[in-house]
């Protein structure tokens, strides 16, 4: 399946692809959401998924595509190298940038096509990585937050704001697929919040009987709910935060 925003380059692809005769395009997708639906659909086998989308970046398809089984294999392709190494964490095959030279995209189908000969079986499929930057829409341009810059995310309803060193922002995504993605960096202290634990300085028990975190270089607590709260002082006493024992 190709997956590209753009006309030009999907007809490009799918002619390389037919000039090589790796394999055979049976679907294409303009943005993250087709490619996620189509390749439900049509089950493919490989992936060729532009970065930079509308709507649904290929990298946020790519964690969906993830999900499926069986998984497809992903191959890139941009026009900006910068995401070269948040594409690898989503176990893509190779990298390819625009404009794409037909010896790469051999390369790159031919990588696959030794994966699809040969699988990785339940037990030796390596578990994917944790990301390490979240991919966001700022006024209208993509860009990348570090997680290590980011204090806490919580939710309100239907929506997840991210509030990082800089702001926050609302994101697409659910507060339980992170906080297992990201378990052993935030720490869940209630239903709507997930919190980076090495951003939390003490922990403080208010006159109204509930426990709040507070967190550095910040004013406002973020409450502890009473269900998460004897786990929350596990962990915090381990890593000797005030307030904690």
């Amino acid at each position: 399946m190709i997956v590209d925003d753009e006309p030009l380059a999907r007809d490009r692809l799918r002619a390389l692809v037919n000039e090589l005769a790796i394999g055979k395009v049976i679907a294409e997708a303009s943005n993250g959401r087709e490619a996620v639906a189509m390749a439900q659909v049509h089950q493919v086998e490989v992936v060729l998924l532009d970065v930079r989308m509308p709507g649904m970046t290929g990298i946020e398809a790519a964690r969906q595509l993830a999900a499926l089984y069986p998984t497809p294999i992903l191959i890139f392709t941009t026009a900006y190298g910068e995401y070269a190494l948040e594409a690898f964490e989503h176990q893509a095959v190779d990298y390819l940038l625009k404009p794409i030279r037909k010896e790469r995209l051999e390369k790159a189908l031919a990588r696959a096509q030794l994966l699809l000969e040969k699988p990785a079986t339940a037990v030796d499929a390596p578990k994917p990585a944790a990301r390490t930057h979240i991919s966001v829409y700022i006024r209208g341009e993509l860009r990348l937050i570090p997680v290590n810059q980011i204090d806490y995310f919580l939710a309100s309803q239907k929506y997840v704001t991210l509030h990082w060193r800089q702001g926050e922002i609302l994101i697409s995504e659910a507060l339980k697929d992170l906080e297992q993605e990201f378990a052993g960096q935030f720490l869940r202290i209630h239903r709507s919040a997930l919190v980076a634990t090495v951003r939390i300085s003490s922990l403080l028990k208010q006159s109204n009987g509930r426990t709040y975190v507070k967190l550095k270089e910040r004013d406002q607590l973020l409450e502890v709910s009473r269900r998460h709260l004897p786990k929350v002082k596990k962990v915090l006493k381990d890593m000797r935060i005030p307030g904690s024992s």
